[in-house]
């Protein structure tokens, strides 16, 4: 069963977090967590604390081990902008916005592989096997 922590309303932009959730996608937690302690980069410690309370969820709400953790999904999303204005030349004002975000991971506690899509049978190749043990008998 997979457990899931969000973190809302991060002051950080959707467009640099996503770049360091990219990096931790798919793996283990303790390997995301080593990744992203040795990241040079503001949005790492935003990330390492939603997956690190996931962690903790899984561990406390559902008895999960945190060795055997993997995380199956982590999704950044645009939060809520705040809208100000910069005083400029000539007493205007340009506006621009604080841009905030919301992130999603989803752990789970073993590894999951993609199921492989049925092999297609050539059905040409399928009649001429069975012409031939028609033959044979």
């Amino acid at each position: 069963m997979a457990v899931k922590a969000v973190a809302k309303g991060v002051r950080l932009s959707p467009r640099k977090v996503s770049v360091v959730a990219a990096l931790v996608r798919g793996r283990s937690v303790e390997d995301a967590l080593t990744i992203l302690e040795h990241t040079p980069r503001r949005s790492a410690l935003a990330v390492k604390k939603a997956i690190m309370s996931a962690r903790a969820n899984a561990d406390h709400n559902h008895d999960y081990k945190p060795a055997t953790l993997y995380i199956t999904e982590i999704n950044v999303t645009p939060g809520p902008r705040l809208k100000r204005y910069r005083p400029s030349a000539r007493g205007r004002a340009f506006p621009f916005q604080r841009k905030s975000s919301h992130i999603r991971v989803v752990v789970d506690g073993e590894k999951r592989e993609p199921k492989k899509p049925a092999a297609k049978v050539n059905k040409v190749a399928a009649a001429k096997e069975a012409v031939k043990t028609e033959e044979t008998k």
